[in-house]
């Protein structure tokens, strides 16, 4: 099952709980959703996509599942978490676990609601919350260079391969740097993609407050790492739908659906996937028994108005184990 995890973290009072709870008011029924434990800081949230209920319609199916998001609500950061500050330690593990981070900076004014630092001041925070990931980051990465330099010392040419990898991106790390910004020939070697480093996430920067309130300086800071950021008021809208459409983009992902008399079901999978990981998404069988799939875009299924009226007109394809699957595509996947 291929699910976005999204960790929400930032300070203590910059509005993660009112997101959070804004967004598992949309849950998704637990009982439609049978691959995620539900734990309190857990929210299952739907992607908005109204391709899923045309499709139920046309189909006239007895279930709608759209694909999903997980919300972790990870508790209040502060200066020092790295060294385990305000429970740090535990809550920078949960971040370990998500596939994207949302990042919420304060930056209204509202005297009944205080800072933790005394001032509000986005761009210091902003600051803060990276740091600590970053020094997160380093005592990991300290550790595995040890590991490296003693298995180097065995002559194997591969091992030391890996060693001078970890090295560049602890020299990035030492200069302030996210591991996000090394790009994907540093961080798609095995050695580091496995460390799953704190600071490797993409991160949505969500500006609580008024468009007025950001400063120029927090928004170029945020740029210069290559992340988006949306502002929103979180007290009177939380934007949800466009929140989670950013977080999709910011991971290249992409929706496939399935349909049918029983159920129409949205899923997920990452842009530039082919047919035989669309199929390993329904069901881990699929991927390796895969022979091949039978697909519809979206519009062509929906503009002939049922999967035997798309064959008639030839819109429907075979197609094979090379075939990258496109956003809307609608499968039929047929495996040994």
């Amino acid at each position: 099952m291929s699910k976005l995890s999204v960790g929400i973290v930032g300070l203590p009072n910059v509005g993660k709980s009112t997101l959070f709870n804004a967004l598992t008011k949309q849950q998704v029924v637990a009982a439609n959703y049978p691959f995620a434990t539900i734990d309190p800081n857990v929210g299952v949230v739907s992607v908005p996509d109204e391709r899923l209920d045309k499709l139920a319609e046309l189909s006239s199916s007895e279930n709608k599942i759209p694909a999903v998001v997980e919300f972790y609500d990870i508790a209040g950061l502060v200066k020092g978490a790295n060294k385990g500050e305000g429970l740090g330690n535990q809550f920078l593990a949960h971040i370990r676990e998500v596939k994207i981070i949302v990042h919420v900076v304060r930056v209204f004014k509202l005297d009944g609601v205080i800072h933790v630092e005394g001032s509000i001041d986005g761009l210091r925070d902003f600051e803060t919350i990276n740091t600590e990931l970053i020094l997160k980051d380093m005592e990991l990465l300290d550790k595995r260079i040890d590991r490296a330099m003693k298995e180097s010392k065995t002559g194997d040419k591969s091992k030391k391969e890996e060693l001078t990898v970890l090295e560049k991106v602890k020299a990035a790390l030492d200069e302030g740097q996210l591991a996000h910004t090394l790009g994907e020939e540093i961080l798609g070697k095995e050695v580091v993609s496995e460390l799953s480093l704190l600071t490797s996430k993409p991160q949505l920067i969500l500006l609580n407050g008024d468009e007025s309130e950001v400063g120029d300086n927090l928004k170029k800071a945020i740029e210069e790492l290559g992340f988006q950021y949306m502002v929103a008021d979180l007290g009177q809208d939380a934007s949800l739908g466009r929140l989670i459409k950013s977080a999709y983009k910011s991971l290249d992902l992409i929706t496939f659906f399935t349909t049918g008399p029983k159920e129409t079901r949205g899923w997920t999978l990452r842009e530039g996937g082919r047919a035989p990981q669309a199929g390993g998404v329904i069901h881990s069988d699929f991927e390796d028994k895969f022979i091949r799939a039978e697909v519809v875009l979206y519009d062509k299924l929906v503009e002939a108005g049922s999967w035997v009226k798309a064959k008639e007109k030839g819109w429907m394809r075979i197609e094979g184990k090379q075939y990258v699957i496109q956003d809307g595509d609608v499968l039929i996947i047929h495996h040994s």
